[in-house]
């Protein structure tokens, strides 16, 4: 989907996702000392709220001004502030500043490769050196064996895969599949997710 579809989606009033973080992002981060943060495909702005509410500096990166719209909405009524930056991440110059952030964040940033990977490096070359990669993405796997997200398998990705790209800019301290409960009308299903954290050398 392009920006204009997902302006689309975005324009109704209410959230199209939750307003809270994503399970995994909260899990993940909730012990790390803030500092400077960019989350990537930031959306309505849910994981960059719930930064900047930990005292986070946060920039959310999004190719939807309309979603960007909705981040700075949901962040004033916490009482919070964050910084939007509309950018399409396959067209990466000039997206984010290199190596001036503690935290890249990318979360259900779903798109083909090589123009995932390439999201991927910015993300990458994004964090300076001790700094902290989190990506939480649906899983292939999820296609056959999970539930909801992408039916595409263009758009789907492992966490090896993943993390054999930035293992040339971090180490690796996590890599794998995840499952995270949806409640849908026909009771509870589990869907895959692929999880990466790595710490940037």
């Amino acid at each position: 989907m392009d920006a204009e579809a997902w302006d689309e989606r975005y324009r109704g009033t209410e959230l199209v996702w939750s307003a809270g973080p994503n399970r995994f992002v909260a899990e993940e981060l909730a012990g790390l000392p803030a500092g400077r943060a960019v989350d990537l495909a930031a959306g309505e702005g849910r994981n960059a709220v719930w930064l900047a509410e930990r005292g986070w500096d946060v920039d959310a990166v999004d190719f939807s001004p309309v979603a960007l719209a909705k981040a700075e909405r949901l962040a004033s009524e916490r009482g919070v502030t964050i910084r939007t930056v509309q950018a399409d991440l396959t067209e990466p110059a000039g997206a984010v500043e290199a190596a001036a952030y503690d935290l890249a964040l990318v979360v259900y940033l779903q798109l083909p490769w090589p123009r995932m990977a390439e999201a991927l490096r910015l993300a990458a070359t994004a964090v300076r050196p001790g700094g902290t990669l989190l990506l939480v993405g649906h899983d292939s796997d999820n296609l056959e064996h999970g539930y909801g997200g992408p039916q595409s398998p263009d758009v789907l990705y492992t966490a090896a895969r993943v993390a054999d790209v930035w293992r040339p800019h971090a180490r690796i301290l996590r890599a794998e599949p995840v499952g995270r409960p949806v409640e849908t009308d026909e009771g509870p299903r589990t869907a895959i997710d692929a999880l990466v954290r790595a710490e940037r050398i």
